[in-house]
């Protein structure tokens, strides 16, 4: 699972750098507001997605490990969750960079 997380990485940081120079000021990034000035953000803050992924994936894994160590049905489902969050954060995050730029 960690060779996933460090892919997902790799992945953001090279699209990120591929297109660093054509991206915008600033982006659409908050889609629960309202449309148009509410849902825009500065550039740099498209990395809260990567540091939320990290997060997740780490207190997740610690909760795993230290509450339902014993058990044989939640830490399988912690694992395709770690899996889910992973998948999901790294197309949102490539879906936003490539469609902004």
């Amino acid at each position: 699972m960690i060779f996933a997380l460090l892919s997902a990485n790799f992945i953001m940081v090279l699209a990120l750098l591929f297109k660093i120079g054509s991206l915008p000021p600033v982006i659409p990034l908050f889609y629960s507001r309202s449309p148009g000035e509410f849902q825009l953000a500065d550039w740099w803050l498209i990395l809260l997605l990567p540091i939320l992924m990290n997060g997740l994936f780490v207190v997740n894994t610690i909760l795993s490990r230290k509450f339902f160590s014993e058990d044989e049905f939640i830490p399988i489902f912690l694992y395709y969750f770690k899996f889910f969050i992973i998948i999901s954060f790294t197309l949102i995050y490539l879906k936003i960079i490539f469609l902004i730029s």
